[in-house]
């Protein structure tokens, strides 16, 4: 259980200096990236939450 909530404060955190980032900086090919990044992170931490869930 703390794992997963350590797992979202970073993925929250990643995001809060992102959209800094984004915020400071708005070019198009920026942004791409930054989008990019976001999905792969919450992609690998829904995986890792089910595989912790199926036991394994």
């Amino acid at each position: 259980m703390t794992d997963r909530l350590m797992a979202l404060a970073a993925f929250f955190t990643l995001f809060g200096f992102l959209g800094i980032l984004i915020w400071n900086v708005p070019h198009w090919d920026l942004v791409l990236v930054v989008l990019i990044t976001l999905l792969l992170v919450a992609w690998d931490f829904i995986a890792t939450l089910g595989k912790q869930q199926n036991g394994g």
